[in-house]
């Protein structure tokens, strides 16, 4: 028998397993999330309002790129980390002060992550005032034609780098 386990002992180990899940799982009171179920009052979901975004009309193009680079990495959901932060290493750089501000919009006036994840995906429609040239630029990159390998956010060395 394996590892010093007796065949008597590796069926007590069994039963006991089976004993656990079958006798004593369904007692304890289970936790995770229930979609949307129709019998779902919605009474134990807590909305905390978000305060309205503003542009930023003072802020300095070096520091407004620098600060969508960081809000681009640190999201709610790491499919979104990942996704926004590739996009902005490769367009923020070379983006206008408009398409900026159009991106800073995207990323920061919807207050569900999920939304921007659904839209630069395609798999919901994008609302019209959100519908822009960064919009299908976010869009266009999500499709990962070139078939990159896209599992982490990009490292911060290309930061010191020349731009291209």
């Amino acid at each position: 028998m394996g590892r010093g386990q007796s065949g008597s002992g590796k069926m007590a180990a069994a039963r006991l397993c089976f004993l656990r899940r079958h006798l004593l799982w369904p007692l304890i009171p289970q936790r995770g999330y229930r979609g949307d179920s129709p019998t779902d009052s919605g009474k134990d979901v807590l909305e905390i309002p978000l305060p309205p975004w503003e542009e930023r009309l003072d802020e300095p193009l070096e520091t407004k790129r620098a600060r969508l680079l960081y809000e681009s990495r640190k999201r709610g959901m790491l499919e979104n980390c990942i996704l926004l932060s590739l996009f902005a290493k490769e367009n923020l750089a070379r983006m206008s002060k408009e398409q900026l501000n159009r991106y800073d919009r995207l990323i920061n006036e919807p207050s569900n992550d999920w939304d921007i994840y659904y839209w630069a995906t395609e798999a919901k429609p994008t609302p019209a005032e959100f519908d822009t040239d960064v919009m299908a630029m976010l869009r266009e990159f999500a499709k990962n034609r070139n078939r990159e390998q896209r599992l982490r956010q990009p490292d911060l060395e290309y930061l010191f780098e020349p731009p291209r």
